[in-house]
């Protein structure tokens, strides 16, 4: 493939742009390639080289990158009429009644300007609204570009994991790992009168795609009605992704106290969401005293974006199209690896995939997890299967990142650029996709 006029890009955007990007998880070896435009399920790069996109904007794309026309048409009719008013609207009303009709916990909304920023005001409301200070979350989970959850350290010995980042932040944040319910219980056994609540994505999003076990869930929610503290559900990822409208909570049947919104419910546009019970809510101002505000919040034509492909997606079996494509590609995904790669695992859920390239396996595949890693005690490789993000940590990691991606690129597939970063399939992605993404794993691996 022909790259010159990426590479001239990069060069300019370096003088101009920190790294030559704006996002650091969009920086690859040597240097990344330019979209000029999004076609359905594939990215057309400045050179005119076609990809099969399965980063899909980092998850937000449910519906690809040629938007259906009633998704086209609000959008546009928003934009037309002015682009923002400092003022409520009514599109803004009807995609919080969509979200609090479909998602079971959820019958109050704050709309934000992104998945960070929705976490910063819930871990800032669970703190008004118990009065404590201690948040409670899992290692290798993110929560965006906040203070409060950017920490490494295990328990109450924590510290903040990038510069810039005080250390009196990490002093209230307590880290587990994700699906030890030994450590969920001992972390409450000595701080629980003090922690506000914990939060966790259903699903870690961010480091691999790690499933929770049976019950860690459970766990998690029993500990906090015992001890006063809310349950956080992060769905920047998962929301209206797995599980269709009823998001993650909803196929796990948990019932969080207040969920985190990002990505699809934006329909490709900067949102975030604060979503949960009323009562809990209702503490933001101006109804409570918790500070929250912002400009661009409940923007129009993000609200009609995220109104529209959530309509779309109801009305046109768009979750049922795309799961199966998933099941599909990690089942195919499963046996590429039982005669190439044995080690290795296939993690995912509905829409969701990624090959983890652990270090240790049974060479055996019979009786395992259908079409990706659930998590059974009963599958043959329950004690193989990552666990935690510690566990995704320890597999191949530079391996996966500087000869894996290149060689998939090379063969017109584009994926999120390290190991721990979640693959995403779209409605515009077709069954010829997933067969030639397939032919492409199998040379590349």
């Amino acid at each position: 493939m022909n790259h010159e006029q990426s590479r001239a890009l990069y060069d300019r955007a370096l003088s101009v742009l920190p790294g030559g990007v704006n996002s650091s998880v969009r920086a690859t070896r040597p240097y990344p390639f330019f979209v000029e435009k999004g076609d359905g399920g594939h990215v057309i790069d400045a050179d005119g080289n076609r990809y099969i996109d399965f980063v899909m904007g980092y998850g937000p794309l449910l519906l690809g990158h040629s938007l259906p026309e009633q998704v086209q048409s609000a959008i546009q009719q928003h934009a037309a009429e002015g682009p923002m008013y400092g003022a409520p609207t009514e599109v803004e009303v009807e995609l919080a009644e969509f979200v609090t009709r479909h998602v079971p916990s959820v019958e109050m909304l704050r709309f934000v300007n992104s998945g960070t920023e929705a976490t910063v005001s819930a871990v800032r409301l669970a703190r008004g609204y118990t009065g404590r200070d201690k948040i409670v979350v899992m290692q290798g989970g993110y929560h965006g570009a906040q203070e409060s959850t950017l920490v490494e350290g295990e328990g109450d010995h924590t510290a903040p994991s990038s510069p810039g980042i005080p250390e009196s932040f990490a002093e209230h944040t307590l880290t587990v790992p994700f699906n030890d319910e030994a450590a969920a219980h001992e972390v409450f056994e000595e701080h629980g009168d003090d922690i506000a609540a914990v939060l966790t994505e259903p699903i870690l999003g961010n480091y691999g795609i790690v499933h929770p076990v049976e019950g860690y869930h459970d766990t998690l929610r029993e500990l906090c009605d015992d001890h006063g503290s809310l349950l956080i559900f992060d769905e920047v990822i998962t929301g209206f992704r797995v599980g269709g409208l009823q998001c993650a909570q909803g196929a796990f049947d948990i019932d969080p106290d207040i969920t985190t919104f990002g990505k699809i419910v934006g329909g490709g546009f900067p949102v975030g969401a604060i979503g949960g019970k009323s009562e809990i809510i209702e503490q933001f101002t101006p109804a409570g005293d918790v500070f929250q505000s912002g400009t661009f919040s409940g923007h129009p034509v993000t609200m009609a974006a995220g109104l529209e492909t959530l309509r779309y997606a109801a009305e046109h079996n768009v979750y049922e199209h795309v799961n199966e494509l998933g099941d599909r590609l990690r089942s195919g995904l499963q046996d590429i690896l039982r005669d190439q790669a044995p080690e290795y695992t296939v993690v995912g859920r509905d829409s969701m995939f990624k090959v983890i390239f652990t270090r240790d396996g049974p060479d055996s595949f019979e009786g395992h997890c259908e079409s990706g890693c659930r998590q059974r005690e009963s599958c043959p490789r329950f004690d193989y299967c990552p666990k935690n993000g510690g566990d995704v940590k320890q597999a191949e990691t530079e391996r996966w990142e500087r000869l894996f991606w290149p060689a998939m690129k090379d063969q017109g597939v584009f994926l999120t650029a390290n190991q721990f970063e979640s693959q995403f399939i779209c409605d515009a992605h077709t069954g010829e996709d997933i067969e030639n993404a397939l032919e492409a794993y199998k040379e590349a691996i």
